[in-house]
């Protein structure tokens, strides 16, 4: 895994992470009040070796699915081909297939979240504010921090099962 020189030190670490925790709480009170209605999406994206790609963010625990927000006139393969270069540095891929979409309700949102599987993913990640870490992982050896939902979502799609109503 890369080293991230922005996090190397303690001080602008912690500085960097209480400052977009502060902004998560002020965007969710934003939300409260608000109650937007957002699209995103989210990536099963496999390399070429079958292992799976997952980031970590430096404002919220966890190994996540990479993916993000959907802009508008974007279509949801769009996004969710823009989100894996912007998240995990993806140079190549292969086919693209919308797995389904379901219902997100966290911190008062309301967000709709089509989940894709993208196929053949070649990445050469970088960190950033946002992401500290990328790696590709065996479906059958997980980090011990992934996400309860990035779990479902990889069971669904291994088992062939439909995408849940809700994350």
């Amino acid at each position: 895994m890369a080293s991230n020189r922005l996090h190397s030190h303690p001080v602008t670490a912690l500085a960097i992470t209480l400052a977009l925790r502060g902004y998560l709480a002020v965007r969710t009170v934003g939300w409260f009040v608000t109650r937007p209605q957002t699209r995103g999406v989210r990536a099963i994206a496999l390399t070429p070796a079958g292992q799976v790609i997952l980031v970590r963010h430096s404002y919220i625990p966890g190994w996540h699915l990479p993916g993000g927000g959907q802009e508008a006139g974007e279509t949801a393969e769009q996004a969710v081909l823009r989100e894996l270069r912007e998240e995990a540095g993806m140079v190549s891929h292969g086919a693209v297939h919308v797995r389904g979409t379901l219902q997100h309700r966290p911190n008062f949102r309301r967000d709709t979240v089509t989940i894709a599987l993208v196929e053949q993913v070649e990445f050469a990640f970088r960190p950033s504010l946002e992401i500290v870490e990328a790696g590709a992982f065996d479906l059958d050896a997980l980090p011990v921090e992934v996400t309860a939902g990035t779990v479902r979502r990889l069971a669904e799609w291994r088992e062939g099962r439909a995408v849940a109503k809700d994350w």
